[in-house]
């Protein structure tokens, strides 16, 4: 092709048709500038392409991470409506001596003693340099916000963990009898949605009785005590509070899900 133009060339000058000479190198350099651009557009075509590869491979990872997220969300959210039921229901037997019961009120009062940590899967996409492969600046200010959103649901978190190792459980432990407390959770498999293997039917909890306690206790007077009506009222009113910030987060996270899903190619 180079030599079928430049014999073009030489013919023209050696024929002495100069307007046609440079009429023909304009042309000349038009095409190859055409070519260039071309050649341009088509690297341009293939760096996007190659973008977009790299994007659906992050969206695809990310989807992986948000909905095991969610599935731990919405278990610590399961697990602190547990205990504010059982509160609420400990808080009836403060009320009403003629409706205690000693099996209930240990039942109750073990899944009370609970506590629970939002620990999800790191999303930083900003240090690994990912995050200019989102293209959706929606997605791409969610994902910035998400580390931040998470701040206050574990601040509450901590403060409940932290006032029931340095209040209510040494109060618990000061005034009432644990052993058949933490016989009757193992029988009933309280602790069981705590397990790993929660989901796969496992009983291995039941199975741990550590017998029953040759102390006597008195229900009443635990149930009487201002101290314990104070205990059980924030057990509900931290947990209530916690729950509040979860469900918030919770919407956030369904809506970082419902971008990833609009982005990605194959859903």
């Amino acid at each position: 092709m180079i030599k079928f133009f430049r014999q073009i060339r030489q013919n023209l000058i050696m024929e002495n048709k100069t307007s046609k000479y440079f009429k023909y190198a304009i042309g000349e350099i038009v095409l190859v500038v055409i070519g260039i651009l071309i050649a341009l557009q088509i690297n341009n075509w293939n760096e996007q392409r190659k973008q977009a590869n790299k994007e659906q491979i992050v969206l695809k990872q990310l989807l992986s991470d948000f909905e095991a997220n969610l599935n731990q969300l919405d278990q610590k959210i399961r697990v602190r409506e547990d205990m504010m039921m059982s509160a609420k229901f400990i808080l009836t037997y403060i009320d009403d001596k003629s409706i205690r019961n000693i099996d209930s009120l240990d039942k109750y009062l073990a899944k009370t003693m609970a506590y629970t940590t939002f620990d999800p899967i790191k999303v930083d996409l900003s240090s690994s340099g990912e995050l200019v492969l989102i293209s959706d600046q929606s997605l791409k200010k969610a994902l910035n916000d998400w580390s931040s959103d998470i701040i206050d649901v574990r601040e509450d978190e901590y403060n409940w963990k932290d006032y029931r190792n340095n209040e209510y459980i040494p109060f618990i432990i000061s005034e009432y009898q644990l052993r058949s407390l933490r016989n009757k959770a193992f029988k009933t498999n309280v602790l069981g949605q705590f397990s790993l293997k929660r989901d796969s039917g496992s009983n291995g909890y039941v199975d741990n009785e550590i017998g029953l306690s040759n102390h006597p206790v008195d229900i009443h007077e635990l149930l009487d005590s201002p101290d314990f009506e104070d205990h059980i009222s924030r057990c509900y009113s931290i947990n209530s509070w916690t729950n509040s910030e979860a469900l918030i987060l919770r919407n956030r996270l369904l809506n970082i899900l419902r971008l990833i899903k609009e982005n990605l190619q194959d859903l």
